[in-house]
C-alpha cells in the first residue's frame, strides 16, 4: 500500500558479430539500440530516478569518438535518452556502409549498456547518474562503467584508492570503484606492456595490449576489497567487457548468449520478452563469478571471488522483479497461500461471512494464491460434511446443494481513482486527499457482519494504511478489517542497494521500541544503544553481532503485529481493526531459492552490514534520546 523506494536495473548487449551482419539480418543498424531501448523499459520499475546508456565502437578510426554517453533525469528519462540518440544519428543510416556508419553514426557499435538509477545514498543529479566514464587516449585505459549496488564499506575502499597515490574527485560509491578499477586496469596494462615493449612496436604494441588485456586480473584484483550487493557492468574502450555479481548473490544478474550476441539484464523475464528465447536459454549469473567477453568476442564465466553463503535476496521476489516470470508468479502465490494458516485461525473459519480482496494491485498474485488455497481447504471442509451426512443417512440434495453452493467471497472492493499529487505539500490536504485516492465497492459487503480480509505485499511504514486505506474500507461498515501482508515483518533497513526507510520510520520497529517503554523495559533501549556504540567503534568482538536483534527478542511476532495495527489505527475507526503477517518460516517456505532475509530476520550477510545497522541504532538513540557519553567519532 506504500511504496519503496526502488533499487537500479542495468541492461548489456554485446555484438558478437560486425555490424554488416545485423544490417543485412535485421534491416537496420539500430538492431541492438532498439533492443537495449526494450530491456531498459521493460525494467523501468527498477528505477525512476534517472537513466543512462553508453555506446562503444570496436572500428571508430582515429579522429572520431568512439565511446558514446547519453544521460537524463527524472521519470521520463529513458523515453529523453533515446530520443535525443534519434535525433544525433543520420537520416539515412540505413542506407549508409557499415564503414561509413562506424564513422559518422554516433551509438552505433558492439557494446551497449543501459542503467536505470533509483539512489540508495541519498546522493542524487546528473553527475551520480550511470555509465560513469574513464576517458583516455589509449583505448585499453579507457572504461565505462555502471551497476546495481551499493558498497557498505566506501570508507575503506577510499582510503585503498587514496593509498595508492590518486585524488579522488567525488566520495560515492561508483565513481571510487570506477578509479579503483581503473588503476587496476592501467596496472595491467603495463603488464601486458612490460611483456611486448622490448619486442613489438607502436602501434602494433598497442594492438597486442588490447588483445592480451585481461579482465579476469583486472576484476580479481579489485574485487575481493568490496563488501555490498553488486552486480559491476563495464566495457573498456578497447572492447573487453564484463559483469561481475556479489559473492552471496545479493544482487541478481541473469544472461542469454547466442553465436550473435551476448545479454545481460537485472531480470530473466525481460531477456526472455525482448529476445524471444526460452526459459532453458536464459542463465542466472552465478554468485562470486563474471560474464567475460574479450575483444575477440570470446564469451566465458569466470570465478571471480570465491563462494560465500547463499543470500539471494528474497525481497527481489516479493517485490521488485517482474511477476510474468513463471518461478517468481509461482512464488508470489505461494506466498498468499502460506498466510491462510493463520488466517483462517483469525477468522475463525468463517469464510461465510468474510470476503477476500487486495490492495494495491501488485498483490493480486499473492491475492490469487491466498483464494486458491482458501477454495482448496473450502472444497476439503464440504466433501467431508457430505461424508458426514451421508455416513448418518441424512444427506438428501437440499442439504447437498446447500453444502456444495458455499464458497469464497472474492469482490473488488476498493478501486483506485486517482494518484495523489505531490505538489499538495501541507500534511492535513495531503491526508485528506490519500484518503480519496481509493474508491470503495459499495454494496459488496453487508454492514456490522462481515469480515473483510485485504491482501499486500508489504507493509513497510504504514503510513498509507493509518492515512487512506483503514478508512476507506471503513466507509463500507464491515464489523472487522485484517490486513494481510504476504511478506514478513520488515525489521531492519537493506544495505546492498535497496533504498529502504531509516531504522525509526520502519513500523515494525517503532513498535517494538514502543512495548518495551510501555512494559518499563526501558534499560533495553540504552543497554543496546551501548553494545552498538562499542561496536561502532571496533576492535571488540560484539563488532560482528547485530545488536538491534534485542530490540524486538522480548516479544513474539505476535504481539509486534499487534502493537503495529494498534498505531497504524486511525481514531474513530468503527471496525475492529487487525494486521497479519507472513511469518519468515512461510516466506522461506515460498521462495526456498532466495533465503536472503536480512530486512526480516536482522541477520546480514556482510559483515559490513551488520556495521551499518549498529551504526543506525547509535543514529537513531542519539538523535532520540541525546548521547548518553561524551559525543564520539565513528
Amino acid at each position: 500500500m506504500e511504496q519503496l523506494k526502488h533499487e537500479c536495473g542495468v541492461a548489456l548487449i554485446r555484438l558478437l558479430k560486425p555490424l554488416e551482419y545485423f544490417k543485412r539480418k535485421y534491416g537496420s543498424y539500430t538492431y541492438a539500440l532498439d533492443r537495449l531501448y526494450l530491456l531498459m523499459e521493460k525494467q523501468h520499475n527498477r528505477g525512476q530516478e534517472a537513466a543512462g546508456v553508453g555506446v562503444v565502437k570496436l572500428n571508430a578510426v582515429p579522429g572520431h569518438e568512439y565511446v558514446f554517453r547519453e544521460r537524463a533525469l527524472g521519470t521520463g528519462a529513458i523515453d529523453e535518452i533515446f530520443q535525443n540518440i534519434g535525433k544525433s544519428l543520420p537520416a539515412n543510416l540505413n542506407s549508409l556502409s557499415p564503414e561509413e556508419a562506424d564513422t559518422l553514426a554516433p551509438f552505433i557499435g558492439e557494446i551497449y549498456m543501459g542503467h536505470l538509477r533509483y539512489s540508495t545514498t541519498g546522493r542524487s543529479g546528473i553527475e551520480y547518474t550511470h555509465p560513469f566514464l574513464r576517458r583516455n587516449n589509449w583505448r585499453s585505459r579507457a572504461m565505462m562503467l555502471c551497476g546495481n549496488f551499493n558498497m557498505t564499506n566506501v570508507g575503506e575502499i577510499f582510503d585503498h584508492i587514496v593509498s595508492s597515490g590518486q585524488h579522488p574527485r567525488l566520495f560515492g560509491d561508483t565513481v571510487l570503484l570506477l578509479e579503483q578499477i581503473g588503476n587496476a586496469l592501467d596496472k595491467e596494462n603495463h603488464r601486458v606492456y612490460r611483456k611486448y615493449r622490448d619486442i613489438v612496436r607502436d602501434p602494433e604494441l598497442s594492438r597486442a595490449i588490447e588483445r592480451e588485456l585481461s579482465v579476469e586480473l583486472v576484476l580479481k584484483d579489485v574485487a575481493p576489497l568490496w563488501d555490498g550487493g553488486f552486480v559491476i557492468v563495464g566495457a573498456t574502450g578497447s572492447g573487453d567487457t564484463f559483469a561481475l555479481r556479489d559473492a552471496n548473490g545479493i544482487r541478481p544478474a541473469f544472461y542469454y548468449c547466442n553465436d550473435e550476441i551476448a545479454v545481460l539484464a537485472s531480470e530473466r523475464p525481460v531477456i526472455r520478452t525482448v529476445f524471444n528465447v526460452g526459459a532453458d536459454d536464459v542463465h542466472e549469473l552465478e554468485p562470486g563469478c563474471a560474464l567475460i567477453v574479450t575483444q575477440s568476442g570470446d564469451v566465458s564465466i569466470k570465478r571471480i571471488l570465491p563462494e560465500a553463503a547463499d543470500k539471494r535476496c528474497s525481497f527481489e521476489r516479493i517485490y521488485f522483479s517482474r511477476g510474468s516470470d513463471e518461478d517468481i508468479y509461482r512464488e508470489r502465490k505461494a506466498l498468499g497461500a502460506n498466510v491462510v494458516p493463520q488466517l483462517m485461525r483469525m477468522i475463525d473459519g468463517n469464510l461465510r461471512d468474510t470476503v477476500f480482496s487486495f490492495i494495491p494491485n501488485t498483490a493480486e498474485v499473492a491475492f490469487i494464491g491466498m483464494v486458491q488455497e482458501l477454495e482448496r481447504l473450502n472444497d476439503i471442509a464440504k466433501k467431508n460434511e457430505i461424508m458426514e451426512l451421508c455416513a448418518r443417512g441424512e444427506a438428501d440434495s437440499d442439504r447437498i446443494e446447500a453444502i456444495l453452493d458455499r464458497r469464497v467471497r472474492i469482490e473488488k472492493i476498493a478501486i483506485k481513482d486517482i494518484k495523489l499529487r505531490t505538489f499538495i505539500a501541507e500534511g492535513t490536504s495531503r491526508n485528506d486527499l490519500a484518503a480519496h485516492v481509493y474508491d470503495v465497492t459499495y454494496g459488496s459487503v453487508r454492514r456490522e457482519v462481515d469480515t473483510i480480509v485485504v491482501i499486500d505485499d508489504s507493509i513497510v511504514r504504514g503510513t498509507t494504511l493509518k492515512q487512506s486505506i483503514l478508512r476507506i474500507l471503513d466507509r463500507l461498515e464491515p464489523a472487522r478489517i485484517i490486513v494481510v501482508s504476504s511478506s514478513p515483518q520488515v525489521r531492519y533497513p537493506d544495505y546492498y542497494g535497496i533504498d529502504m526507510p531509516r531504522l525509526e520510520e520502519l513500523i515494525a520497529f517503532r513498535a517494538a521500541i514502543r512495548l518495551l517503554m510501555e512494559r518499563g523495559a526501558v534499560s533495553v533501549i540504552h543497554d543496546t544503544y551501548e553494545k552498538c556504540r562499542r561496536a561502532v567503534l571496533g576492535g571488540t568482538s560484539e563488532s560482528l553481532e547485530n545488536h538491534v536483534k534485542a530490540i524486538y527478542a522480548p516479544f513474539s511476532d505476535e504481539e509486534i503485529s499487534e502493537a503495529i495495527c494498534a498505531m497504524l489505527t486511525p481514531d474513530r475507526l468503527t471496525a475492529k481493526a487487525e494486521i497479519l503477517y507472513q511469518t519468515i518460516e512461510g516466506l522461506h517456505k515460498a521462495v526456498p531459492a532466495c533465503p536472503g532475509d536480512w530486512y526480516f530476520s536482522g541477520d546480514y550477510p556482510t559483515s559490513g552490514g551488520i556495521r551499518l545497522v549498529n551504526k543506525a541504532f547509535v543514529d537513531y538513540y542519539e538523535r532520540t534520546f541525546g548521547a548518553r557519553v561524551h559525543p564520539f567519532n565513528y
